[in-house]
């Protein structure tokens, strides 16, 4: 039989390192894009099983993406969909709910709960794991635990690839500050909610979905005092006193 192919779409680097780690040890090939774009040149010549996409993404959407799969199936074949997202809220329940999603599963997800999700849908498991509760504080045993499968190697692994990522994100957020890029501060801020919750920066995951808002309801001053403060967090855990 043939490996099996996944294709992540997935535009932060962070987390598609988090996926890629998740399932290296998988009987599976990754494949991996940073659009929609991408994701569909891809798939008009590649068969893949299952296809794993977050909703926010630079351009087009997942919901796009998902879109233009039911408009066209000969693109998704038999593949199954799920859909990774930090903002699966009942509205955008209600909006995938037509879309024929075989699963959804909300940022930051555990390791477990990831692996076991793609091998049901690859057929060859069943899932074994409830989704994680996340963590309260920034402890590297708890966060280790509820994200990675109690794997301290794993998460130190992931933690120093995003403290290399930190600064570029820095330098992205500040970007979008001058001008003023509410929507561009948006995505960054979306990301790091999720990359501060999975690696145990409980409130400053808080501070990122708080920024989130403000740019999602065009709070242009706000906003900046708030990427300010989250700059200056992310700065310290980067180059620590």
């Amino acid at each position: 039989m043939d490996t099996p192919r996944v294709l992540l779409v997935e535009d932060d680097p962070l987390l598609r390192r988090f996926v890629r780690m998740a399932l290296e040890q998988l009987p599976l090939q990754l494949l991996e894009c940073d659009g929609v774009p991408a994701a569909l040149e891809l798939l008009a010549g590649t068969q893949v099983q299952l296809i794993i996409t977050d909703l926010m993404l630079s351009g087009a959407s997942g919901i796009d993406l998902l879109q233009n799969l039911q408009s066209k199936p000969a693109l998704q074949a038999q593949a199954k969909t799920m859909v990774l997202s930090a903002g699966l809220t009942p509205e955008v329940r209600a909006k995938l709910a037509p879309l024929n999603v075989w699963r959804m599963l909300s940022k930051p997800v555990s390791l477990q709960l990831l692996e076991d999700s793609v091998m049901e849908a690859l057929n060859d498991v069943q899932p074994s794991a409830s989704e994680a509760t996340a963590p309260l504080a920034p402890d590297d045993r708890h966060a280790a635990d509820t994200y990675f499968a109690g794997d301290l190697e794993l998460f130190h692994s992931y933690r120093a690839a995003c403290l290399l990522q930190f600064p570029h994100d820095i330098q992205a957020g500040n970007a979008a500050c001058t001008p003023l890029d509410l929507p561009a501060l948006r995505r960054i801020a979306h990301s790091l909610k999720s990359v501060l919750q999975t690696l145990g920066y409980a409130d400053l995951s808080a501070q990122a979905w708080a920024l989130e808002n403000l740019c999602h309801t065009g709070q242009a001053a706000p906003a900046l005092q708030g990427w300010s403060g989250l700059r200056a967090q992310l700065q310290a855990l980067v180059s620590p006193a």
